[in-house]
């Protein structure tokens, strides 16, 4: 059994607001356990939501400072920068104005940084000296600025603006907006798919990259659409990258075409900012490639990529192109991890990666010249990747830590946290001791997960288990502190908390990630019962006989499918935004290259899964009280597969509650539905467990 060391470390929050239950059960059931929710020395979900989240973490090339944003709670105005010198650890505010600064870039010359704040009244870039004096506003677009990013030199800039395709300046798109919202009609039309994604339906605008050269003098008020004719989105400005001298731009995006909702064929483009002609570079790989980001030196230009078309799991593998000879050679092809980000060493010879690793989110280095690869940390989950020097400087947090900024030596030695932001909002807080362990699941292979003992445990005592289930279903419940699966919070309410990362979940290889596909409710759901059985033999202060599953959207879908399948199992179940009649859910969700994928091809070609893996073909076995909830604007996973299953459970006169959010999507991010979120889903499990 691997025992996980405790640290402080933090994450950053969701923004989330009111509640508003529909008619007939208006209010949220009252909480089980008054004693166990009002103690002092316990996290609750009010305490959750007004911890110090940290943004717009920067290192200056100098290596000297470090800026970062510090957030209290999740809708608060307290939402400034600071400044902190890295030789002394000094820490001094560096904005005080009531309207935010993000997307902060350092200057060159390490004296000054760059920001977008709207306010001038509209979202522009801002830049600020170090060393004091106001903020000098750099662009006066006529449109919003979602986001940007420049040279080294500070004289070529990228914007990321929403603009209606086919339009070349931006009179053409503001008219277009006006003429919108003066029309009297109210209708949507289609000729192709995506209609909607994830919580908004598909309008003639879309996310283009925008090129503007900085004048010698005064503001900048125009830019170039670099893909004007395109009826597509790049795929952020965190995906733009400007070569040093400023002759190139890279940038990932789908090219316009007909096939947008089944493909996954990301490609690197690359503008000649001389002429402003776009080259294909990665035209050849119908698979997702990402990430571009120059070296200092101009010689490399590096990205990630996937092998297999039309998957969204395959692993990333790091890319390097030779700008001066144009060859592209993979990089540690063999190595069994799928980078997330990554950033170049000050020598261009090495990388710095972060990816998944059993039940960590690790930094790796990487040798460019002959893939060699080796651990620098993994304990937690890192985020915000810079190298300074001989250091590397990343935000992580754990399962009893949110996050904070740290510091290592390259070597893997001399961890030392920079930040500790809440370290007084938690001083008096119990949190659950956690542990992470392993076992044999199908077919005999190993199998993670982690287990948090509850809030002021005591020896000899038994307590009911939250089994939670995380979705993806390629993705994993790993050593990380979550703000709206929090275990932490279950702990505080008493319960042991288990999580396992059954076939399918990310960070063990990719094959472990491959086995779920077409398997949904076979391997996962094996594994899972081997954990159940695993859990209750080796842990005696678990009660297995009290114990409520719970899961979101794939894990959604394993409740249901438990329901059905390993009905005697639970005590409880509690299904958000969960799958339930997979033919139609293939029909109303948005990214189809995802079941398409993993259940076999479209649903009605005949040897495909739709009806082998099909929850709603099983209710007949349903006998467990469920919760159900759903956000209204949830378009990944519709809310007519809730009431589905909410239909189908008071049919057969099972205990059952359906909650729904008018308005939240796929995840529930306003604070005061957060809030009545964990009190649902408590008064759920207390009603059934204690």
């Amino acid at each position: 059994m691997e025992r996980s060391m405790s640290r402080n470390f933090s994450k950053a929050l969701l923004a989330l607001s009111t509640i508003s239950l529909s008619s007939f059960a208006t209010e949220p059931l009252p909480v089980g356990s008054d004693k166990i929710l009002n103690s002092e020395r316990v996290l609750t979900t009010e305490k959750l939501t007004q911890l110090y989240q940290l943004n717009n973490i920067a290192v200056s090339p100098d290596g000297k400072w470090l800026v970062y944003g510090k957030k209290e709670g999740f809708v608060s105005n307290n939402n400034f920068l600071y400044l902190q010198d890295l030789s002394t650890g000094k820490v001094t505010q560096l904005t005080s104005h009531k309207k935010a600064a993000g997307n902060v870039k350092f200057a060159s010359d390490s004296k000054s940084i760059y920001f977008l704040s709207s306010r001038s009244g509209s979202s522009q870039v801002w830049q600020l000296p170090l060393t004091g004096g106001e903020a000098i506003q750099l662009t006066d677009l006529p449109v919003d600025i979602n986001g940007f990013t420049l040279s080294s030199d500070g004289k070529h800039f990228a914007f990321s603006i929403t603009t209606k395709a086919g339009c070349t300046n931006f009179n053409c798109t503001l008219d277009a907006m006006k003429a919108d919202k003066a029309a009297k009609h109210n209708v949507r039309t289609y000729d192709q798919l995506m209609v909607r994604h994830w919580d908004v339906w598909l309008t003639p605008y879309n996310e283009h990259l925008f090129y503007a050269k900085r004048p010698a003098s005064g503001l900048i008020k125009d830019a170039v659409d670099l893909i004007a004719d395109w009826q597509s989105d790049i795929a952020g400005i965190s995906q733009v990258s400007i070569s040093p001298n400023g002759n190139k731009m890279a940038f990932s995006a789908k090219a316009p075409s007909k096939d947008q909702a089944w493909t996954t064929n990301f490609d690197i483009f690359e503008v000649d900012l001389a002429n402003l002609s776009i080259s294909n570079l990665t035209e050849d790989n119908k698979a997702w490639d990402a990430k571009p980001k120059y070296s200092s030196n101009g010689r490399y230009l590096a990205y990630v990529a996937m092998d297999k078309p039309g998957y969204e799991s395959d692993k990333f593998t790091l890319m390097l192109r030779d700008t001066n000879s144009g060859r592209t050679k993979s990089v540690a092809a063999n190595w069994d991890r799928s980078i997330s980000s990554y950033a170049f060493a000050k020598d261009n010879s090495t990388i710095y990666a972060i990816a998944q690793d059993i039940g960590q989110k690790s930094i790796f280095e990487i040798q460019l010249e002959f893939g060699d690869v080796s651990k620098v940390f993994g304990n937690g989950t890192a985020s915000d990747l810079h190298v300074n020097g001989d250091n590397l400087i990343f935000a992580n947090h754990d399962l009893d830590s949110p996050k904070d900024i740290y510091s290592i030596g390259k070597d893997g030695f001399g961890l030392k946290p920079l930040t500790q932001v809440n370290k007084s909002k938690l001083v008096n807080i119990d949190l659950g001791e956690f542990e992470q362990f392993s076992f044999k699941g199908w077919n005999d292979e190993t199998v993670y997960g982690y287990w948090l003992k509850p809030a002021g445990f005591q020896p000899g005592k038994k307590y009911p288990m939250a089994f939670l289930v995380h979705g993806g279903p390629q993705g994993s419940f790993g050593n990380m502190f979550h703000y709206r699966w929090n275990a932490q919070l279950w702990a505080a309410q008493g319960y042991a908390v288990v999580m396992i990362d059954f076939h399918g979940s990310t960070g063990y290889g990719q094959a472990f990630i491959d086995s779920i596909a077409r398997d949904w409710g076979g391997k996962p759901l094996e594994d899972l019962r081997k954990g159940f059985v695993h859990v209750s033999k080796t842990l005696d202060w678990v009660d297995t006989s009290k114990s409520c599953a719970l899961g979101a959207s794939y894990g959604g879908y394993m409740m249901n499918w438990i329901a059905g399948n390993w009905n005697t199992g639970f005590n409880c179940l509690v299904n958000h935004a969960g799958l339930f009649d997979m033919p139609s859910f293939y029909g109303s969700t948005e990214e189809l290259w995802f079941p398409e994928h993993d259940l076999g091809g479209q649903v009605w070609q005949l040897n495909s899964d739709y009806q082998k893996f099909n929850p709603a073909a099983y209710v007949k076995n349903w006998q467990t009280p469920m919760l159900v909830i759903q956000g209204e604007l949830d378009y990944r996973v519709p809310y007519a597969q809730s009431l589905g299953a909410f239909t189908a459970l008071q049919r057969q006169g099972i205990d059952s509650r359906l909650v729904m959010f008018p308005d939240e999507d796929h995840h529930i991010r306003k604070p005061d539905n957060l809030i009545v979120w964990y009190q649902e889903v408590f008064a759920w499990m207390a009603k059934h467990l204690k």
